[in-house]
């Protein structure tokens, strides 16, 4: 109980029930105010983002590259397609249900904000395509030229910005929350869609459940393997991904009850289930998505047109594969993509930070527990060509 209250969602859902009740009853000098400290930790988090593409995507190309081998490549194609797969998953059901929630037209009526008192602007090092375009070129020149200088580098850029995101990121982020959500509340545009938000939770926890059984059964029909064998041992890896939020910290779990699987080769699972936990995160696709064209249903009473999808999805497929394994790690390398591609204001991802969130523990065991069906794809695979895979220790 004491962890759950030092989390990082019990402190969001704090700042988000907090902003909500301030932005109820302030006036506009305190708005002003409110509004000031929300711009300063919005510029803040922003200017770290093409940063965190940086650390997270060109190090995990560079880190995978090393050990290029066919199995490392079919990896990242499982990872990928099943990533893609589950944001145009998402992506339907988004389109089926949500023109059916009760969502209320939150721009008419809505308070004029008052100009702030003061603002501070801190530009990005560079645009967020630019940072994922140097990223993935970056990364890929790497491996091309066996670089250990740079390869290093890369290595401890990482650990710099991941440094960054816990020690500065991650403690304003209730700031910038709390804050937006004070905002939207003196408008008037928040408080009526609570409940909305809840049925959008509920709704992303029961399509992440048949994204799963998506997945089983492609992998039962090229495996011919019995997924089920492998999910019966997930049950703690499921609880500890509910609870950490982090499929990093799930990882040592992970690695046991998929060992337990007798129809798994041993030798796959010591390769594929730390891979996959770094670069396997359909759960979290999925939550994006469908709480992206939630909240642009709500704020901008449409949602992203079919274009703008097309384009969206493929890219947050690749910031998925390349994300850290940390809470809202995917999220959190993807802001830029969201601002730039789907043109989302403050408020807009002021709201997608608080409610994904808040369902992140969902979000997070998804992730871990459709690796399994994953594993009896690379194993069979392994098992026909007769592939000798290193060990854990050797890959990682």
């Amino acid at each position: 109980m004491v962890r759950f209250l030092k989390s990082l969602p019990f402190r969001l859902l704090v700042a988000l029930v907090v902003g909500t009740l301030i932005g109820s009853f302030v006036g506009e000098t305190g708005i002003t105010i409110i509004d000031s400290v929300r711009h300063i930790s919005r510029e803040i988090v922003f200017f770290s983002v093409p940063l965190i593409i940086l650390g997270s995507v060109a190090p995990s190309i560079a880190r995978m590259g090393k050990h290029a081998s066919r199995l490392l490549g079919l990896s990242l194609l499982l990872a990928y397609l099943s990533a893609v797969g589950a944001g145009f998953f998402s992506w339907l059901m988004g389109e089926l249900i949500i023109p059916h929630l009760s969502i209320a037209d939150t721009a008419a009526g809505a308070r004029e904000m008052p100009e702030m008192i003061f603002t501070l602007n801190i530009l990005p090092i560079m645009p967020v395509m630019s940072a994922l375009a140097l990223a993935l070129l970056g990364g890929l020149a790497v491996v091309w030229t066996k670089s250990k200088a740079f390869g290093g580098l890369l290595e401890e850029l990482q650990n710099i910005v991941l440094t960054i995101v816990r020690k500065v990121i991650i403690p304003i982020l209730p700031i910038f929350i709390g804050t937006t959500f004070a905002t939207l509340a003196f408008q008037g545009r928040i408080t009526v869609q609570l409940p909305v938000f809840l049925q959008v939770i509920g709704l992303i926890a029961l399509i992440h459940i048949v994204w799963i059984g998506v997945l089983c059964v492609a992998g039962a029909l090229y495996s011919k393997k019995n997924p089920l064998e492998v999910l019966r041992h997930y049950g703690p890896a499921y609880l500890t991904a509910f609870g950490t939020m982090s499929s990093a910290a799930t990882l040592p779990v992970a690695l046991r009850s998929a060992s337990k699987a007798k129809n798994l080769d041993k030798n796959a699972v010591s390769f594929g289930i730390p891979l996959f936990a770094h670069i396997h995160m359909p759960g979290s696709i999925m939550s994006i998505t469908f709480l992206a064209l939630t909240v642009s249903r709500i704020l901008y009473g449409t949602m992203p047109d079919v274009g703008t999808m097309l384009l969206f999805l493929p890219l947050l497929a690749i910031f998925a594969v390349a994300a850290p394994g940390v809470p809202g790690g995917t999220l959190m390398a993807s802001l830029g993509l969201i601002t730039a591609v789907l043109g989302f204001g403050d408020a807009a991802t002021g709201l997608m930070l608080a409610i994904f969130a808040l369902q992140d523990s969902f979000g997070t065991s998804c992730n871990i527990t459709s690796d399994a069906p994953m594993m009896t794809v690379l194993s069979r695979y392994s098992e026909k060509r007769g592939l000798t895979l290193e060990t854990q220790e050797t890959v990682f």
